[in-house]
C-alpha cells in the first residue's frame, strides 16, 4: 500500500460529458488544473458530485487517468467507487488501480439493504485487499449509513482503511465520529452548510461539492481556520451557505455545471436522465454566487 496524505481542501470534481454520453477527458483536465493551481490539497473523481453511481467501468478509468495524467504527482488523487455488491466494487477498484490513482473512495452499497457491522468491515477489507490502495470510507447513503462504531472499528482494523468522508448531511455522525477519535483514519467532512463547525469540532479537512464551485473560498475559509481567524471563517461561511443552498437538491450535478458555465468553466454536459436545470434555478444559482462574491463570465 502507497502512503498518501490526504488533509484540508479536496473538491470532488463533476464528470463532464460530450452531448453524445462519451467522457470529455480534456474538460475534466482542465479542471484538476484549475483546482491545482488554486492550491487545493488534493482532487476526488467519480464520486456522486461526479455521477459515480452512473458510471461505466471504461468511464471512471477515463476520468481517473485523466486526472492522475494532470495532476503529475502535485497532489493525491482519489477515485470514487459507488456501486451494489463486494464483486463489482472490486471489479472497479481493480481497473481504476491501475491508472495510478493515490486512493479510492468507496460507499456502502446504495440499493436498499444494510449489511450488518461484521458483513461492513469485511466488505472494505476486501476491498483494501483485492488492489492494495488506500480506501476512505464514503458515509452517506441515508437507508446504509454505517454507524459511527462500524467506521471507527473499520478504520482501527484495517490498516489500508485510511479515512472516512462523512456525508449526509449529518454532523451528529460527524461529531460521534469525532468523539470516538479513531486511531486509524482521518475524518473528513461533506456536511456542506456546516464545513466551519466541522473543522471547529476536529474534522481534517473537506470533501463536498462546494469547494467544487467556489474552491477559492473554501480554501481561504480553510486557511482562515488553520490561523485562528474565526472572524473571516464565519464570515465566509456566510458567503458559502446561500451557494449551497442553490446547488442542492435535485439533479445536484447538473446545478453544480450550471454554476461551472457561468464561471466560465467547462463541467461538460450530464447524463440521461437528468433533469435539464430550468431557468430559475439558474437564477437562484446566480444570486448566490454573485452574493458570495463570485466573479462571473456571463
Amino acid at each position: 500500500m502507497s502512503a498518501v496524505d490526504l488533509h484540508g481542501i479536496i473538491p470532488p470534481l463533476v464528470s463532464p460529458f460530450t452531448s453524445d454520453e462519451q467522457p470529455d477527458v480534456d474538460a475534466l483536465r482542465a479542471e484538476v488544473r484549475y483546482h491545482i493551481d488554486l492550491g487545493v490539497h488534493g482532487v476526488c473523481v467519480t464520486g456522486s458530485t461526479g455521477d459515480g453511481q452512473m458510471l461505466s467501468v471504461d468511464d471512471s478509468v477515463a476520468f481517473a487517468a485523466a486526472a492522475v495524467a494532470e495532476s503529475a504527482g502535485r497532489v493525491p488523487v482519489i477515485a470514487g467507487i459507488i456501486q451494489d455488491s463486494t464483486r463489482e466494487v472490486i471489479r472497479y477498484s481493480k481497473a481504476i488501480a491501475a491508472t495510478g490513482v493515490d486512493a479510492l473512495q468507496v460507499t456502502p452499497v446504495h440499493y436498499l439493504f444494510q449489511p450488518d457491522a461484521d458483513t461492513t468491515v469485511d466488505y472494505y477489507r476486501r476491498i483494501a485487499e483485492a488492489t492494495g490502495l488506500p480506501v476512505l470510507i464514503y458515509n452517506v447513503i441515508p437507508y446504509a449509513l454505517i454507524p459511527a462504531t462500524t467506521v471507527a472499528r473499520t478504520l482501527n482494523e484495517i490498516p489500508q482503511v485510511i479515512g472516512v468522508k462523512q456525508s449526509g448531511g449529518n454532523i451528529h455522525q460527524l461529531a460521534d465520529l469525532l468523539y470516538l477519535n479513531p486511531a486509524g483514519g482521518k475524518v473528513f467532512t461533506a456536511v456542506d452548510d456546516l464545513l466551519y463547525p466541522s473543522y471547529m469540532i476536529g474534522a481534517e479537512g473537506a470533501i463536498s461539492a462546494t469547494l467544487t464551485v467556489v474552491p477559492e473560498l473554501c480554501l481561504r475559509q480553510w486557511d482562515a481556520v488553520q490561523r485562528g481567524d474565526h472572524a473571516l471563517a464565519r464570515e465566509l461561511h456566510n458567503k458559502l451557505l446561500p451557494v449551497w443552498r442553490a446547488i442542492d437538491g435535485p439533479n445536484m450535478t447538473l446545478r453544480i455545471k450550471a454554476a461551472l458555465a457561468m464561471q466560465g468553466r467547462n463541467g461538460g454536459h450530464g447524463l440521461s436522465p437528468l433533469t435539464p436545470v430550468s431557468d430559475g434555478e439558474r437564477e437562484t444559482i446566480r444570486a448566490a454566487l454573485l452574493e458570495a462574491g463570485v466573479k462571473l463570465a456571463d
